[in-house]
């Protein structure tokens, strides 16, 4: 039996697929496995029964990452599940930065008793008019999977898509409208196109990409738009933009007192993944992981632990160990396996980063004596016995 706790409240279509051997508890020391959405974790004693943590979204910057890989704590994330809800948003960004509908909206709400407004509205339309999205040229940083939507879906409006993403998977290759043009070199982006939107994750070297000197490189009148997390820009270098006239608009999902009520920018209260949708894909995903993992020993969409999947177990027992990322690991895993005569019918070995994650099927319960073993390994951070 497993014990799971919500940080937040999890989409009941999520929870409903947990079976019977797992059971919600509300006491986060005694549980196994942890469901999140936007919670702090950072100042949080983790407890040392804790196997998982799954985010209900992707972004992870709310969970120490790698405080969790020290302790053998895998980090789920799901990549993807809210892709639909944050492409439209987008593209609604797209249509509000390139027409001035909400000065509009603003207007006519200011104007609510005028009893000649219709007339009026004729005369004052022009204060907010715009410019149409048809052959415009869009440029997509990151060809993910929100990347890859609102690519495909800028096609059929009619825009030049060109798309940069040195990293860009199979799978988003594979899902890519032939029609977008991938560059090389993101400067291509940077100088050719009308509208430009990020979707890359915040990492180091992506903080605060959009400054002064990328935006140096843009065209006159640009409209940005950010999606992803209000660091990959330097907000103060946006404010100079467009107070110089190089940034026509700048859209963001991340209300903050730098931006929050500056002239041409439009704020959104983060709203990007704020729909039942994609909340109860997210949900699903997350628990699914979770039961993977806590039942197979299975990681898949991990942020902290390479992808390791041997399916379920058909021999007597699987092991799985933690461990830094070391040479002839294996061989001493192997080692005390053969010494206690349990033959290996399968096994993997992933890494990533300082950190590696490996799984074996035997022939024989795994005892206490051959944990301990195991554990005394120089190296190695934890030892489950998945069954």
């Amino acid at each position: 039996m497993f014990k799971y706790h919500c940080l937040n409240p999890i989409a009941k279509v999520g929870t409903d697929k947990f079976k019977n051997h797992f059971v919600k508890t509300d006491r986060i020391e005694e549980a196994e496995g942890i469901l999140v959405r936007s919670a702090s974790m950072h100042e949080m004693e983790l407890p040392d029964s804790l196997l998982a943590v799954a985010r209900a979204g992707a972004g992870v910057n709310n969970i120490p990452l790698e405080k969790c890989a020290a302790k053998g704590i895998v980090v789920f994330n799901t990549p993807g599940a809210n892709a639909n809800g944050v492409k439209e948003l987008v593209i609604a960004g797209m249509l509000l930065a390139a027409r001035d509908v909400v000065g509009g909206i603003n207007w006519v709400a200011e104007n609510t008793e005028d009893a000649n407004i219709a007339k009026r509205a004729e005369k004052e339309k022009k204060n907010f008019a715009g410019t149409e999205l048809l052959d415009k040229k869009l440029g997509i940083i990151g060809l993910g999977a929100i990347g890859v939507k609102v690519a495909n879906v800028a096609k059929h409006m009619g825009m030049e898509v060109y798309g940069y993403d040195p990293y860009v998977s199979v799978d988003a290759a594979w899902n890519l409208s032939r029609d977008v043009k991938h560059v090389l070199n993101v400067d291509e982006i940077y100088e050719c196109c009308d509208y430009i939107t990020v979707h890359v994750p915040l990492l180091d070297s992506t903080k605060g990409m959009i400054n002064d000197e990328s935006i140096s490189k843009m065209k006159d009148g640009v409209i940005l738009l950010n999606f992803s997390r209000d660091l990959l820009a330097d907000e103060e270098a946006v404010l100079r933009g467009i107070k110089n006239g190089k940034i026509r608009k700048y859209v963001t999902d991340f209300p903050n007192p730098t931006i929050v009520g500056q002239e041409n920018c439009i704020v959104i209260p983060h709203l990007g993944a704020s729909t039942e949708e994609s909340e109860d894909n997210c949900a699903v995903m997350a628990v699914k992981e979770l039961i993977n993992y806590l039942d197979n020993g299975n990681i898949i969409n991990s942020v902290n632990y390479p992808n390791c999947d041997m399916g379920i177990c058909a021999q007597e027992g699987r092991i799985a160990i933690f461990h830094y990322n070391k040479k002839n690991m294996i061989s001493k895993f192997s080692t005390i396996l053969g010494n206690a005569e349990i033959n290996i019918t399968d096994m993997t070995n992933k890494s990533k980063g300082e950190f590696a994650y490996s799984m074996f099927d035997v022939e024989a319960t795994i005892t206490k004596e051959i944990v301990e073993q195991l554990e005394a390994v120089d190296g190695v951070i934890r030892v489950r016995v998945v069954k």
